[in-house]
C-alpha cells in the first residue's frame, strides 16, 4: 500500500525520539495521517510544519494502518506566514479547521484547491480574510452543511440580501428580516452572489464573515463530532473583532 502526492501539512505532534505523527491533506487521498520518521528532529522539523506544501510518499503494509510518511519540501508556507501575527493566525486557523472538520481518507478536491490558492497569499495579511471566509463556505458546502445565499428565504428576492438565518443557513433581505433582524447573522457584502471578487471590504465585513461561517462550523462540522471550534479559529475571530472595534473607534474619533 503506497501513494505519492503533493500534500499540505495540517498538524504534527511529537512521537517518540524525534519522530512525529503528521496530518496532511492531498487532492486525491483527502486527509491522511502517518508517522514522519525524524519529523521532529532538528534536521527535518522545518519541513513538517503546518502550512507547508510537501511532496509526500505514504507507505504501509495494509491500507488501514497508520503507515509512514517521507517528504520533500515544495513550498514553505509556514515560514512565510510567521513573519507577522495576522498571517500566522490565519494559517493556524485554516489548518486547524481542515484538520478537525474533514473526514479521513475522503477526497475533497475543492477544499484542497482552496487551500492551495490561499496559503501562498496569506503573507498579504488581512486583505485575504474574505478569501479565507469563502474557503470556509466551501468546507461547509462539501461537508453537506452549505449555506443558501442565492435568494431571500422570506421574499424570494435575489437583491438586497443582508442577513442569514442561524437556523436554516438561508439568506434574508433587510425587508424580509423585519423585527427579527437582531436575531439573524449579518451577511457581509463579499459573500453575496452579485459581489465582485475585488469588492472592497473592511474589518467589520471580515468579522461578520467569520462570525457567520464560525457559527455553522461550530454547530455542524464540529458540533456533530461533539467537539468545540478549534482554539486557533476562535483566536482569529477575536483578533479580527478587535480590529473592527478599533476601526470603528478611529472613524468615530475622526468624525468627532
Amino acid at each position: 500500500m503506497e501513494w505519492d502526492a503533493p500534500a499540505i501539512i495540517l498538524a504534527t505532534r511529537p512521537y517518540g525520539e524525534g519522530d512525529a505523527i503528521a496530518t496532511v491533506i492531498t487532492e486525491a487521498f483527502g486527509l491522511h495521517r502517518g508517522l514522519a520518521r525524524g519529523g521532529a528532529s532538528r534536521g527535518k522539523a522545518a519541513t513538517w510544519q503546518p502550512g507547508n506544501m510537501v511532496q509526500v510518499q505514504w507507505t504501509a503494509r495494509l491500507s488501514d494502518q497508520l503507515g509512514s510518511f517521507t517528504g520533500e519540501l515544495i513550498h514553505a508556507g509556514a515560514a512565510q506566514a510567521m513573519a507577522e501575527a495576522m498571517p500566522l493566525a490565519m494559517l493556524s486557523s485554516v489548518c486547524a479547521v481542515a484538520e478537525g472538520a474533514l473526514p479521513e481518507r475522503e477526497p475533497l478536491p475543492r477544499i484542497f484547491a482552496g487551500m492551495l490558492g490561499l496559503i501562498p497569499r496569506l503573507p498579504l495579511g488581512a486583505a485575504e480574510l474574505a478569501e479565507l471566509v469563502r474557503w470556509e463556505t466551501v468546507v461547509l458546502s462539501d461537508l453537506g452543511y452549505g449555506l443558501d445565499l442565492s435568494a431571500c428565504a422570506v421574499t424570494g428576492r435575489t437583491e438586497g440580501l443582508a442577513y442569514v438565518s442561524p437556523k436554516t443557513g438561508r439568506a434574508v433581505t433587510r425587508d424580509g428580516a423585519g423585527d427579527w433582524a437582531d436575531r439573524l447573522l449579518p451577511l457581509p457584502g463579499f459573500l453575496r452572489a452579485d459581489a465582485a471578487e475585488d469588492a472592497p471590504a473592511d474589518a467589520g465585513d471580515w468579522r461578520n464573515g467569520l462570525r457567520l461561517t464560525g457559527h455553522f462550523l461550530a454547530r455542524d462540522a464540529f458540533g456533530h463530532q461533539h467537539r468545540p471550534l478549534p482554539q486557533a479559529r476562535r483566536m482569529l475571530y477575536d483578533r479580527v473583532a478587535q480590529m473592527a472595534d478599533q476601526q470603528k473607534d478611529d472613524a468615530s474619533n475622526h468624525a468627532g
